[in-house]
C-alpha cells in the first residue's frame, strides 16, 4: 500500500447490516477526523439483506456515539472484491473462511480479522444481531479502527 492512490479497504461480516457497516462508518469518521484519504466499502458473505440499510439497533448505538451510516446499503461480497481492495477485514473466522472460498486462484489480497488491529486480545467481533450488545460491538470496532488507522499512517 505504498503507491499514490488511497488504500482500499473492505469490511466483511455475515449479512452486512451490523458489524461491517459499523466498521465502514467508524473508519470513515476516523479517517475524516485525521485527514486520511481511504476508499472504504463493506459487504456480507450472505445474501439475506442485500439492499437493506444497517440494522436499526446498530444505527441507534452508532448515533448515540456520534456516527451516522444510515446511507449505507448491504451488498454481498464477490470474487472481484479481491482485485478491487488492498485489504479485506473480516469480523470473525466464519467470514474469513467464506472469503477464502470466494478468493480467485492466484490472488494474494490479505484477509485479516478486524480485531487483529486492536489491543483487546479478542479475535472476533461478536454478531449482535440475535444476542444484542450493539454498544460493546461498536466500542470493539472503534478501538480496532484506531489501530488500523495508525498502521495505515505508518505504511504511507
Amino acid at each position: 500500500m505504498t503507491d499514490a492512490r488511497p488504500p482500499r479497504l473492505l469490511f466483511v461480516c455475515l449479512g452486512n447490516i451490523c458489524r461491517s457497516p459499523t466498521a465502514e462508518g467508524v473508519m470513515r469518521a476516523l479517517a475524516k477526523r485525521d485527514g486520511v484519504v481511504l476508499e472504504l466499502d463493506s459487504a456480507g458473505t450472505g445474501a439475506w439483506h442485500i439492499g437493506e440499510p444497517p440494522d436499526r439497533r446498530m444505527q441507534a448505538a452508532a448515533r448515540a456515539a456520534g456516527y451516522d451510516f444510515s446511507d449505507l446499503r448491504a451488498r454481498q461480497a464477490v470474487a472481484e472484491d479481491f482485485d478491487r481492495f488492498d485489504l479485506i477485514l473480516a469480523m470473525d473466522e466464519e467470514n474469513v473462511a467464506a472469503l477464502e472460498r470466494l478468493r480467485p486462484a492466484g490472488n494474494d489480497t490479505p484477509v485479516r480479522l478486524m480485531l487483529s488491529h486492536g489491543t483487546s486480545g479478542r479475535r472476533e467481533v461478536p454478531d449482535p444481531y440475535y444476542d444484542g450488545g450493539f454498544d460493546a460491538v461498536l466500542r470493539m470496532i472503534e478501538e480496532a479502527a484506531e489501530g488500523l488507522l495508525a498502521q495505515l499512517r505508518k505504511e504511507r
